[in-house]
């Protein structure tokens, strides 16, 4: 659970802005479970309003090809003359009792491989790391990583490049899917296990296939079931990706959800996106309040991380209530066994166990009309005759029935905690 800056800020985060945001995470969130703070992409860039003009960026760099904050834009990242990174600013997110993340793209930066910088800790160059018929097919900035002790040696010192930043999270894109790279995911896990620091190793974007879900278990905490998401409910494009798409996906991959081992939906696109958000314009999130509660609910359920992208220094109070129910939180920490036990047209429910005693149902409604649920609770497979239910999200207590009777609006929801009499 935490806070990742892509959907606010796309490319321009600055420390000020990630500072701000930090601190309502601690204050507002953080009691509620959500402690991760995420800087995505572009960090090291300094013009990424040009990305769209790849030939016009400029990098930062160290001496030994290691992409490294902009000064301009992370003030604290200069002591006493020199770059020291994000060490400052993980030190800030920790003081906060917060875990501190980045984002990267695999391999190494091309300027680096122009330059043939050396490899930190290692008798290699760049030239000897770069594999330059692998580039990633929608970024500009790095070339792939040759599976050789060179490329081993990059991602060691990389690690240990973050390692001393105080990194908690890394979250690696371009590597599993479009294309799926296993020998970098390896190399970037051996990299990981050889600092002895417990960092949670992120890959993106997706959709990673589920046919490979035991290699990349065995090697990442998470990894994307898709590509990117945003606030649609439903998108004709094929890109990006909408939380209706987002039903059939989590329960393909329900059964791969289990501690240390998390199949990502993507980042929850809820409350203000912006000044600069990585799709579209800034723009409170395009999805009701009906379809963010389903989003959510189904994040929940499915056991999916709860990445959020809201501009955190504009929560209002109804987002915030969203986020904060711990009902509904307690679903996805303390769930398990979770799955899909009906699909009937546009009607979507599934079912996980609790802690002991509680069981949780959740019906979803797909249609663009109210749907009308009365079914018993032997339909849905549940161990038990009659059940007090309570809704998680109202807050409202339930007779002691054996069948359940409700109505679900227009992409909405109902999530109910089930305990037997």
């Amino acid at each position: 659970m935490g806070w990742n800056s892509w959907d606010s800020y796309g490319l321009t985060i600055t420390e000020s802005q990630f500072r701000d945001n930090v601190d309502v995470l601690a204050k507002v969130l953080k009691p509620f479970g959500w402690n991760y703070a995420v800087i995505d992409e572009g960090w090291f860039m300094k013009n990424p309003l040009d990305r769209p003009t790849p030939e016009k960026l400029i990098f930062e760099l160290d001496a030994n090809g290691r992409y490294i904050p902009v000064p301009a834009r992370f003030p604290s990242s200069l002591s006493n003359g020199r770059n020291t990174g994000f060490a400052a600013l993980g030190a800030y997110v920790h003081s906060l009792g917060l875990k501190f993340g980045i984002h990267i793209v695999r391999g190494i930066p091309r300027e680096s491989v122009v330059r043939n910088l050396p490899v930190a800790g290692s008798r290699f160059h760049a030239q000897d790391v770069a594999d330059k018929t692998d580039a990633c097919p929608w970024d500009p900035t790095n070339w792939g990583v040759r599976d050789t002790p060179a490329g081993q040696a990059w991602y060691d010192s990389l690690l240990a490049q973050y390692v001393s930043w105080g990194v908690d999270f890394l979250k690696v894109d371009c590597i599993s899917d479009h294309p799926y790279k296993p020998g970098e995911i390896r190399m970037i896990h051996r990299a990981i296990l050889k600092t002895g620091r417990p960092i949670i190793l992120s890959l993106s974007p997706g959709p990673t296939s589920p046919g490979l879900a035991r290699e990349v278990a065995s090697y990442a905490q998470m990894w994307r079931i898709s590509d990117d998401v945003w606030d649609y409910w439903t998108n004709p494009k094929a890109f990006p990706r909408s939380v209706h798409d987002q039903f059939e996906l989590t329960a393909a991959w329900s059964s791969y959800a289990r501690p240390g081992n998390w199949p990502d939906a993507d980042m929850l696109p809820l409350g203000y996106l912006g000044p600069e958000p990585g799709e579209g314009k800034a723009r409170n999130t395009r999805l009701t309040t009906d379809e963010q509660q389903s989003m959510l609910t189904l994040w929940a359920i499915a056991r999916s991380p709860l990445i959020l992208g809201a501009n955190l220094t504009k929560l209002d109070d109804w987002t915030t209530k969203l986020l904060t129910n711990k009902d509904v939180i307690d679903v996805n920490q303390f769930g398990h066994e979770q799955r899909q036990v009906a699909r009937e047209g546009n009607t979507v429910t599934w079912s996980a166990k609790g802690r002991p005693g509680i069981l949780y149902l959740a019906l979803f409604n797909l249609s663009d009309m109210p749907v009308n649920i009365d079914r018993p609770y032997a339909f849905y497979n549940l161990p038990g005759d009659s059940y007090k239910t309570r809704e998680l999200w109202s807050q409202t207590d339930g007779d002691t029935s054996a069948s359940v009777h409700l109505v679900l609006p227009p992409h909405g929801c109902k999530l109910l905690e089930l305990r037997r009499p």
